[in-house]
């Protein structure tokens, strides 16, 4: 089972700021780089797959994604430069103390996440295509935030040397086909700029609160809740993938929209359904334009419908729950999707969000009105077998 102590670690990474010895936007956190650097991770996976023909092991690149943030919440306080020192000359004992710090929060899960994770950091063959195309992902997102700082601190000293030692790291991963693309900042580098304006738009915007999360974090947040509980429902490889990846872009026609809270969406009658529409055609016009049109279809799945349980069956898209999900498609072949998960995950990222503010003690009347109706909601409520009554009670404010 899913323990509060994994779910609050996930949002530590949002306090945890980046670049603060430089000047810099207000709100650069690793939480924000994080989601970042797994659509990165995305896009390079599924160029690898297309232009080279590579067996990408998706679970193994979600697994890693999940491993490294983990890793570096634990290490947070480490100086990039000094940290990749440290793990250059020390390496195989600092990972070895961090599964030691891990080991508690992720033992009560089933598939045996700690020692998965064990052998994803552990020398060998195991996973190098998806742990090469994670490295790269986390320098090209890296390197993204760097053209941000370095308009704003030109004349830093150490700055030219930042950016050589960032480009170097890039080189190296040249091999990668989507490096190569990606590097001419055509129409996908577009994309990933695209979705990377997603980090200077905050959730509850009308609210004070504390940590600030953007939608860009909340939808790392999402996707990671949604790949806890495919884990606790043994879902097969193609259901993790989409579950994963659904909650990764649940929130992407946000990017044309903004971030529309859901009093207004039930404020009027009918106004949720026309900004559904908005959000198709500005999908349509705008972002679908950027990507290879072999991608179109896997995306449409991803974010239309977003919220409800699906399978492909027979060449078309089926609306089905997750219980017959676990009944009867849990299968590769039916490409599985739980959206009653994702929108439970989705509820429950947002319902934590309330509490952690709450208990800062910066609370106001949209955040205690939303943290009552949210517990209110899932109180008693199980979704596809994975009881979220339990996970909303670990919050629940005295």
């Amino acid at each position: 089972m899913i323990g509060k102590e994994l779910l609050e670690l996930l949002f530590e990474a949002a306090s945890i700021q980046r670049w603060n010895d430089h000047l810099r936007p207000d709100h650069f956190t690793e939480l924000d780089k994080q989601a970042h650097k797994m659509v990165f991770a995305y896009v390079l996976a599924r160029m690898e797959e297309a232009d080279r023909g590579a067996a990408v092991d998706w679970r193994t690149l979600i697994e890693g994604g999940l491993y490294e943030f983990l890793h570096r919440i634990v290490l947070t306080d480490i100086k990039p430069p000094v940290f990749h020192k440290l793990m250059a000359e020390k390496g195989e004992q600092l990972n070895r103390w961090v599964l030691e710090k891990l080991r508690g929060p992720l033992a009560p899960l089933k598939g045996d996440l700690p020692g998965r994770m064990e052998r994803y950091f552990s020398p060998g063959d195991q996973g190098l295509l998806e742990k090469k195309i994670l490295k790269a992902a986390h320098y090209m997102a890296t390197n993204w935030e760097f053209k941000i700082i370095y308009n704003l601190n030109a004349n830093l000293y150490g700055l030219a040397e930042t950016k050589a030692a960032i480009e170097n790291q890039i080189e190296e991963h040249f091999d990668l086909a989507g490096v190569q693309k990606l590097n001419l900042n055509k129409k996908t580098g577009n994309f990933l700029d695209l979705v990377g304006q997603l980090r200077f738009q905050q959730r509850w915007a009308q609210s004070p609160r504390v940590p600030k999360t953007s939608v860009m974090g909340h939808m790392l947040i999402v996707a990671l809740f949604s790949f806890l509980c495919s884990v606790e429902l043994e879902a097969c490889p193609k259901r993790i993938y989409n579950n994963y990846f659904a909650g990764l872009f649940h929130d992407l026609p946000e990017v044309m929209t903004r971030d529309i809270v859901s009093p207004v969406k039930r404020s009027v009658e009918g106004i949720e359904e026309i900004i559904k529409e908005i959000e198709h055609r500005q999908m349509e016009e705008r972002i679908f334009p950027l990507l290879p049109a072999s991608w179109h279809s896997e995306i449409r799945y991803f974010t239309e419908n977003e919220f409800q349980s699906k399978i492909v069956r027979d060449g078309l898209i089926t609306p089905v729950t997750s219980l017959e999900i676990n009944e009867k498609y849990n299968f590769d072949r039916f490409s599985p999707l739980d959206g009653e998960v994702i929108k439970a995950c989705d509820q429950l990222a947002a319902y934590i969000e309330t509490f952690l503010s709450i208990s800062h003690g910066i609370k106001s009347f949209p955040l205690e009105q939303a943290n009552r109706q949210l517990f209110a909601m899932y109180e008693h409520k199980n979704v596809a077998g994975i009881d979220f009554g339990r996970l909303f009670g670990y919050f629940k404010i005295k």
